[in-house]
C-alpha cells in the first residue's frame, strides 16, 4: 500500500527544522528539547530568551501578537517541516473581576496567535508536506473557573484544529496535545509548593503532573512519520484525567475500601 500522498516517509539525511512558539521555558521548553534531540532544527520564539539557553536550540525574538512581524519571520525561514504552537497562557482571573477587554487578550494570544503563526507558516508546510501540532488543554474539554476566556480559547483551538486537518488535507497534517497539570518552574504560583503539587498529583491517576519532557515525547510522535495516518486528532497528555469527585462522595463503598 503506497502511503505516500497522506505523508511521504523521508530516508533521506535531510534536517528537518522546527519551529516551536512559547519554546523558551516550561512546556515550550520540553518541546523544543525533544525536538532537538531528534536532531532537528529547532527554532524557539518568544518575545524574551530563555533564562538559560537550551541546548541545540535555537532563540529567535518574536512578537507573536504583531502578525506583520510573524509574517516576516516565517517568510525569511529557508523552509519548515513542524510547527508547534504552543505559546499560550493565562493568570487566574475571574470573568467579572476584569472587562472583557482583559479577557479578550487571552483569547486572542491563545487562539488568534496559533491562527497567524498557521497561515503564515503554510505555504512552507505544503511544500515539506509537514504538519502542525497545538497546545491545547483539558481546560478546552471542561469548565474552567477562573481562567475561562482561557478555557474558551482552547476550546476553539481544537476545533479549528479539526477544521485546518480538512482543509490542509493531504498536504499538511494538524493535530493537538490536550495537555494536563504540567511540573514546571511556575508551578508553585499554581499549587502552592512541594505540598501543594503532592496534594495535586494524588488527583492524577498516575499519580503525577506531568513534565515537559512528557509533552514533548508526545509531540515528536504527531509530527513523525509514525503518526502518518493521524491528523485531526485530540492526544490528550493528562495521566488519565481526573478522578471523578462522585466516587469520593458516595457513600456505597465507604465501608468496603475504595
Amino acid at each position: 500500500m503506497d502511503n505516500s500522498i497522506a505523508h511521504p516517509v523521508d530516508n533521506g539525511p535531510r534536517e528537518r527544522t522546527v519551529v516551536v512558539t512559547g519554546g523558551t521555558r516550561g512546556v515550550g521548553a520540553g518541546i523544543a528539547r525533544a525536538f532537538a534531540e531528534t536532531g532537528a532544527r529547532v527554532l524557539a520564539c518568544a518575545r524574551r530568551p530563555p533564562e538559560r539557553p537550551l541546548k541545540g536550540v535555537e532563540f529567535s525574538p518574536l512578537d507573536l501578537r504583531d502578525p506583520p512581524a510573524v509574517r516576516a519571520f516565517f517568510a525569511a525561514l529557508p523552509r519548515l517541516d513542524v510547527l508547534v504552537n504552543n505559546a499560550g497562557g493565562t493568570p487566574y482571573r475571574r470573568l467579572a473581576d476584569a472587562e472583557a477587554e482583559r479577557h479578550a487578550r487571552v483569547v486572542e494570544l491563545n487562539l488568534i496567535t496559533p491562527l497567524t503563526a498557521s497561515l503564515a507558516a503554510y505555504e512552507h508546510l505544503r511544500r515539506s508536506r509537514g504538519s502542525v501540532v497545538m497546545t491545547g488543554s483539558v481546560s478546552g474539554d471542561r469548565p474552567s473557573p477562573g481562567s475561562a476566556a482561557y478555557g474558551a480559547a482552547k476550546a476553539g483551538l481544537a476545533h479549528l484544529a479539526a477544521s485546518m486537518a480538512v482543509e490542509w488535507a493531504p498536504e499538511v497534517r494538524v493535530n493537538t496535545l490536550v495537555v494536563g497539570m504540567v511540573r514546571t518552574e511556575l508551578s508553585h504560583l499554581h499549587y502552592g509548593g512541594p505540598d501543594g503539587v503532592a496534594a495535586v498529583s494524588r488527583t492524577v491517576p498516575l499519580g503525577r503532573l506531568a513534565a515537559p519532557d512528557d509533552v514533548g515525547a508526545a509531540a515528536v510522535f504527531l509530527a513523525s512519520d509514525a503518526a502518518a495516518y493521524i491528523t485531526g486528532a485530540s492526544l490528550h497528555v493528562h495521566g488519565g484525567g481526573e478522578r471523578p469527585a462522585f466516587l469520593d462522595a458516595t457513600t456505597v463503598n465507604r465501608d468496603k475500601g475504595k
